[in-house]
């Protein structure tokens, strides 16, 4: 059963088309197509609070666009969430009445706790042998979401408004680092050891240039000397030396900032990088609360 998902960020907007599939040792999502356009609505929001008009039209064309995709593959049902950057936005009820009488889309805009609570639907998955306490960081545009895993529940969770494009933007509160700092001491154990899991393309993209392979822990030294070796380069000498793509270049400082505050806050040594987001969630959730209607 083919299934959409279609995630609405801050800085991008992602079409997700795939099919979750399960065999005798593991359960995945087989992925026919993957799009991801950087709309960037985080940009005029988190400036003045409103999408503008002639981003409405840029984003009604996107929307349109995976639509298209999506009929293409034949799927079965399609899913759309949005997150920070439309939470935000004054506007938000029009641009959502707009897509949905446009592109015929129905947009959800969750809270950051259900952003955290299906990004890590797929992490039983991930990990259906282990069951140590971790800590999930998933750093978007406008938010990061820190969740916190023992037993393979999670006890704790919380979203921070601290996110890449909102700091390159300087619209994010000094409060915010002591929030999270406070947080973390109040909710995690730091007598147990946990292994800290990293979400997010900018991650992703750090874990790519450190050539490390899957599920394969990488050293917090190794992203340390990255991001330093990041912030002597331009942009268009990061495009060029670490092949980013432009929306990426500059905004892969910030994120390393962010998840090397927390993994600080952690004294983590090391984080795993699965390279899973909002979108895979998605399709897990469309997949498990179909098969719930069959029974």
């Amino acid at each position: 059963m083919k299934l959409a998902a279609i995630d609405i960020g801050t800085n991008a907007v992602r079409l997700l088309v795939g099919e979750v599939v399960t065999n005798r040792t593991s359960v995945y999502i087989q992925k026919y197509c993957y799009t991801r356009i950087p709309l960037r609505l985080g940009e005029e929001v988190f400036e003045n609070g409103l999408i503008s008009e002639q981003k409405l039209e840029d984003f009604l064309k996107v929307m349109q666009s995976f639509k298209l995709i999506s009929d293409v593959f034949k799927v079965r049902q399609t899913r759309v969430c949005a997150t920070s950057a439309m939470r935000e936005a004054k506007n938000a009820d029009k641009v959502r009445a707009a897509i949905e009488k446009y592109a015929e889309l129905s947009v959800e805009i969750i809270s950051g706790k259900e952003e955290a609570q299906l990004i890590f639907l797929s992490f039983p998955l991930l990990l259906s042998e282990n069951q140590s306490p971790y800590i999930v960081i998933d750093v978007g545009g406008g938010s990061t979401e820190v969740s916190v895993f023992e037993n393979g529940e999670r006890i704790a969770a919380k979203s921070f408004e601290v996110g890449t494009l909102r700091m390159i933007k300087d619209k994010t509160s000094k409060r915010v680092w002591k929030k999270i700092s406070d947080w973390l001491a109040e909710k995690v154990d730091s007598t147990v050891k946990h292994d800290v899991f990293a979400t997010g393309g900018n991650i992703n993209k750090a874990h790519k240039i450190l050539g490390a392979r899957h599920m394969e822990p990488i050293k917090v030294s190794k992203i340390k000397k990255l991001r330093s070796d990041l912030n002597k380069a331009t942009i268009q000498e990061r495009i060029v030396d670490y092949q980013l793509k432009p929306d990426r270049a500059d905004l892969i400082v910030p994120a390393l900032d962010i998840y090397l505050f927390i993994l600080k806050q952690m004294k983590s040594k090391q984080v795993i990088v699965p390279k899973i987001g909002l979108a895979d969630g998605m399709i897990y959730d469309m997949h498990f609360n179909h098969l719930q209607s069959k029974k």
